[in-house]
């Protein structure tokens, strides 16, 4: 389950920002997402994930928005440092994107990608996989 905390946001998360949609995406999957897991925030995960968002682990697992919600209210995660570097985001129709990138973590690496939907002008996460896990070296 330490995987599922990289998706990986705060006030008014997935609003479109005068910057734009790319910039509200890089925000929402660079900022707000490891701060949601980093400081226990479910009410900032809530707003982040769509209804149906479900999330693939590196073991294959499946798991939902409320176990997902359930789980970062009962594990503190700290990574250390940490840093998630966006490879590709991609703006389909002004209404879906894909995001993937590295989470770097002081003593562990993975890759993850996200679906995201845009509803309503809210941007939420309706899928995200995790694979690659692997310690540094």
């Amino acid at each position: 389950m330490i995987l599922l905390l990289i998706f990986g946001m705060g006030a008014g998360a997935g609003l479109a920002t005068p910057c734009g949609d790319e910039a509200t995406l890089r925000h929402f999957k660079t900022v707000l997402w490891p701060k949601a897991y980093r400081n226990q925030d479910v009410d900032l995960l809530d707003t982040m994930l769509h209804e149906r968002f479900e999330l693939i682990d590196n073991d294959g697992n499946r798991s939902s928005k409320q176990i997902e919600l359930a789980w970062i209210a009962a594990n503190r995660w700290d990574p250390g440092t940490f840093e998630y570097r966006i490879e590709r985001l991609d703006i389909f129709d002004e209404r879906f994107a894909i995001i993937d990138g590295t989470g770097i973590a002081s003593n562990y690496s993975y890759k993850s990608s996200n679906v995201l939907i845009k509803e309503n002008g809210q941007w939420r996460a309706i899928a995200s996989h995790v694979s690659g896990y692997k310690p540094n070296e």
